[in-house]
C-alpha cells in the first residue's frame, strides 16, 4: 500500500538498514548516495545497477562496497568487470542483472531507473515486499493499475520520490480520502515558462535542458521543458492517490517551493514547502516512518518576499492537454503515451527533430494507435514495443499535426 506495511519498530530500532539504489549513477541516485554516505553505518548497500556509465558505476560500488553490481548494456560488462578486479563484488550485465540486483534480499529499494525500462526491475522488488521510494513515475504511467495491484498483492510499501508526490504525501490524510476535494500539483514551468511558440521552435537541446531551479537528467529536463513531466505527475498521482482524474490540477509556481498542495472539504488548503532540492523527498523515504536530518538548505520566505502562481498554457504546452486526455481515455493510452514521448524525447536530444516536435509526435502516435485493454505486464510490454516503433516510424511533423500548436 502507499506509505503503509514496514514495520515502524524496525524503522526506529537503530539497525542498519539495507538499500539498493536502482539508478544510482543518475542525479536521484547521486543524491541518495550523498545522503547515505552521511550516516554511512546506518545503511548497507546491497546492490547497485546502472543503464551503461560503467565507470561511475565501479567508483559508486568501491566507495559502497555492495555484494552486487550490474548494468543494463552489456557491452559495459568488461570494464565494469576490470574496474572492480580485486573486490569481493559480484558484476552482472543485461536486463536480467538489473532484475536480479531488484530481487537481493533489501529491505528498501531507490527505484530511480529512467522510463519505461525501470518497470521490470522495479516489480520484481515489489513482489518480495520491499519499501520502494518510486522515482520512477513511468512504472505508474505504463502499468498504473497492475503496478498498485501487485503492491496491493505482495504487501509492499510505496513511498513517492517525485517532489510533487511527495509532497502530496507528508499532508495527505488517507483515512479521510473522501474529504479530499482535489490536489495541486505545482509546477515550474521549466526554461520555456514565457517563451513564444516562435523561439520554442528553434529551441537547442542545450536550453531545454537549462531547468531554471532543478538539477536533474537531460531526459527529465526535457520533459519539464515541454511540460510532459506535469502530464506524467498526473497520471502518476491518479494512481498514487485514489482520487478522480478531475480532482487533479495543476498549477504554475515558478519559485517551486510549494511543492504540491490538498485541499479539503472545509476549505483548508495544506502545502509542503522546502527549497529546490531532491535529497529533501529522497531522505524522507529514506527514513520513514522517521524523519532524518538532510542538507537541503533551510527556506527563507522573508528573503523570498513573495510567491508567484499562475494558469498551465494549454496552446503553448500541449503535452499537458495530451496526458489528461490520455489519462480520461484509460487502457493502453497512457503506455503509448509515455513511450512514443520517451522516443521523441531521444530523438530530440540527438538533433534529429525539433522541440516542438516532441509533443507532436506524441500526438501522432496516439492518435495511429486506437487504445486498448491491458491487463498483463506482457501486454504493456507488447503495447510499449508498439508505440515506439510507430513513433520512430512516423513521418516528419508538419502543419497538419502541428497546426493547433503553431
Amino acid at each position: 500500500m502507499v506509505g503503509q506495511g514496514i514495520g515502524k519498530a524496525a524503522a526506529a530500532s537503530g539497525t542498519v538498514k539495507t538499500v539498493t539504489i536502482l539508478g544510482a549513477t543518475g542525479s536521484i541516485g547521486d543524491s541518495t548516495i550523498d545522503l547515505i554516505q552521511r550516516s554511512p553505518d546506518a545503511y548497507r548497500v546491497v546492490a547497485l545497477t546502472a543503464h551503461r556509465n560503467a565507470a561511475k558505476l565501479a567508483a559508486q560500488a568501491r566507495l559502497l562496497r555492495p555484494e552486487m553490481v550490474a548494468l543494463a548494456d552489456p557491452a559495459g560488462y568488461r570494464d565494469l568487470k576490470e574496474a572492480l578486479a580485486g573486490t569481493s563484488i559480484r558484476v552482472a550485465a543485461g536486463a536480467e542483472a538489473v532484475c536480479e540486483a531488484a530481487s537481493l534480499d533489501a529491505e528498501w529499494v531507490m527505484a530511480a531507473i529512467v522510463g519505461a525500462a525501470g518497470l521490470q526491475p522495479t516489480l520484481t522488488a515489489v513482489r518480495r515486499g520491499a519499501v520502494i521510494a518510486l522515482a520512477n513515475k513511468e512504472c505508474l504511467v505504463c502499468a498504473g493499475s497492475l503496478f498498485m495491484a501487485a503492491v496491493a498483492e505482495h504487501g509492499a510499501t510505496l513511498l513517492p520520490v517525485d517532489s510533487e508526490h511527495n509532497a502530496i504525501f507528508q499532508v495527505f490524510d488517507f483515512d479521510q480520502r473522501h474529504k479530499v476535494s482535489r490536489i495541486l500539483l505545482t509546477a515550474s514551468g521549466g526554461p520555456f515558462r514565457t517563451a513564444t511558440r516562435e523561439v520554442m521552435a528553434v529551441a537547442t537541446p542545450a536550453q531545454a535542458v537549462a531547468h531554471p531551479n532543478w538539477s536533474m537528467g537531460a531526459k527529465i529536463s526535457v520533459d519539464s521543458a515541454t511540460m510532459m513531466n506535469k502530464g506524467l505527475e498526473l497520471i502518476e498521482a491518479y494512481h498514487l492517490f485514489g482520487l478522480a482524474e478531475s480532482q487533479i490540477e495543476i498549477l504554475i509556481h515558478p519559485q517551486s517551493v510549494i511543492h504540491s498542495m490538498v485541499e479539503y472539504a472545509d476549505g483548508s488548503v495544506l502545502a509542503q514547502l522546502g527549497t529546490p532540492d531532491m535529497r529533501t523527498p529522497i531522505a524522507f523515504t529514506l527514513g520513514w516512518p522517521a524523519r532524518l536530518d538532510a542538507p537541503a538548505a533551510r527556506l527563507d520566505l522573508a528573503a523570498l518576499k513573495s510567491l508567484s502562481f499562475e494558469a498551465p498554457d494549454h496552446d503553448r504546452f500541449p503535452a499537458l492537454r495530451l496526458a489528461r486526455t490520455a489519462l480520461q481515455e484509460g487502457k493502453s493510452a497512457p503506455t503509448i503515451l509515455n513511450a512514443a514521448n520517451e522516443v521523441s524525447v531521444a530523438r530530440f536530444l540527438e538533433g534529429e527533430i525539433g522541440f516542438l516536435e516532441i509533443a507532436a509526435r506524441v500526438e501522432e502516435t496516439l492518435a495511429r494507435m486506437p487504445s486498448r485493454a491491458v491487463t498483463t505486464l506482457d501486454d504493456v510490454i507488447a503495447i510499449d514495443a508498439e508505440a515506439r516503433r510507430v513513433a520512430i516510424s512516423g513521418r516528419r511533423v508538419g502543419k497538419s499535426i502541428g497546426a493547433a500548436a503553431e
